[in-house]
């Protein structure tokens, strides 16, 4: 069996024809990945790695911010609990504790957490002398009675 040159021919300019296809193939697909691998190195901020590893090490990144918020949420957590200690109310009354003693002269006043835990401290001033009582609060609860205008006090201290 034997190819004439005619249908040899024929063959050849298929193959030449099918190479100047793949070849106009390889070229769009060159183009394409090469304007892909120009919008990878816009993403990568110009650097020579690729998408990998930008990602790995964009992960790495996001651990770090993740450890820093958990840290400041422990800080925040230790501040709130300090502040929650700390003198946040304070309420004021002044009156006049005897009727021979006139301008509202005595005082209490209520120094408390927002636990409501801390000190009345009342001075009463008469004509001619004048007293400092130091009364403590636990949650609210006196140790000793409170007199109607310490409990006042305390009343402005929670309720401003």
């Amino acid at each position: 069996m034997s190819f004439s040159s005619s249908v040899a021919g024929w063959i050849a300019i298929g193959a030449a024809a099918a190479a100047v296809v793949a070849l106009v193939l390889a070229t769009l697909f060159y183009l394409r990945l090469r304007r892909v691998r120009e919008a990878q190195l816009v993403l990568l901020g110009g650097g020579k790695a690729d998408l990998v590893d930008f990602a790995v090490s964009l992960q790495g990144r996001i651990d770090d911010l993740h450890r820093a918020v958990d840290e400041l949420a422990a800080a925040l957590s230790r501040v709130d609990q300090r502040v929650d200690l700390s003198l946040a109310r304070t309420g004021l009354v002044r009156y006049d504790a005897y009727k021979d003693a006139g301008g509202q002269q005595s005082a209490s006043v209520a120094l408390l957490d927002s636990g409501r835990t801390g000190l009345v401290l009342s001075a009463i001033q008469g004509r001619d002398y004048a007293r400092i009582y130091l009364k403590e609060l636990d949650r609210g609860r006196a140790s000793v009675a409170l007199s109607p205008e310490e409990l006042e006090a305390v009343e402005r201290a929670m309720a401003g």
